[in-house]
C-alpha cells in the first residue's frame, strides 16, 4: 500500500554547512516499526536524487519513534554559499513528508 509520510508522521530539520539532518517521527509508537522498513536511506537517497547528494545515513531512535536523516552534500556548498533559493533543511523536510512509500501491510516486528 502506498502512503504519504505525512500521514503517518512529521519532521524536523536542521542544517549545518552543506549538511542537511532530517528527523522523522512517528505520530504513534505503532507505527514507527513500518516507518523504519518503509524509509531507508536508500528511498531517501531517491527522494533526493537531483540535489547530487554525497550520501545519506540514517540514525534509528526507536524510544523517540524517529528516524534520524544525515543527507551529506545537499545544500549546493551550504545555506550561505548556494545561489538557490531557500534550498535548507526545512524545504527538504517538507519535499521528504509529501513523498509516498510503500507501506508495509503485515505487522513489522522489532524494526
Amino acid at each position: 500500500m502506498k502512503m504519504r509520510l505525512h500521514e503517518v508522521a512529521h519532521a524536523r530539520a536542521g542544517d549545518k554547512g552543506d549538511v542537511s539532518m532530517i528527523s522523522v517521527i512517528a505520530y504513534r509508537a505503532e507505527d514507527y516499526g513500518p516507518l523504519a522498513v518503509a524509509l531507508t536511506a536508500e528511498v531517501v537517497a531517491r527522494v533526493f536524487e537531483a540535489l547530487g547528494l554525497q550520501r545519506v545515513e540514517r540514525f534509528e531512535l526507536p524510544a523517540l519513534g524517529a528516524l534520524n536523516f544525515v543527507l551529506y552534500g545537499a545544500l549546493g556548498g551550504g545555506v550561505t554559499r548556494s545561489l538557490a533559493l531557500d534550498a535548507h533543511g526545512k524545504t527538504l523536510s517538507s519535499s521528504l513528508l509529501a513523498f509516498e512509500v510503500d507501506w508495509p501491510t503485515a505487522k513489522t516486528e522489532g524494526a
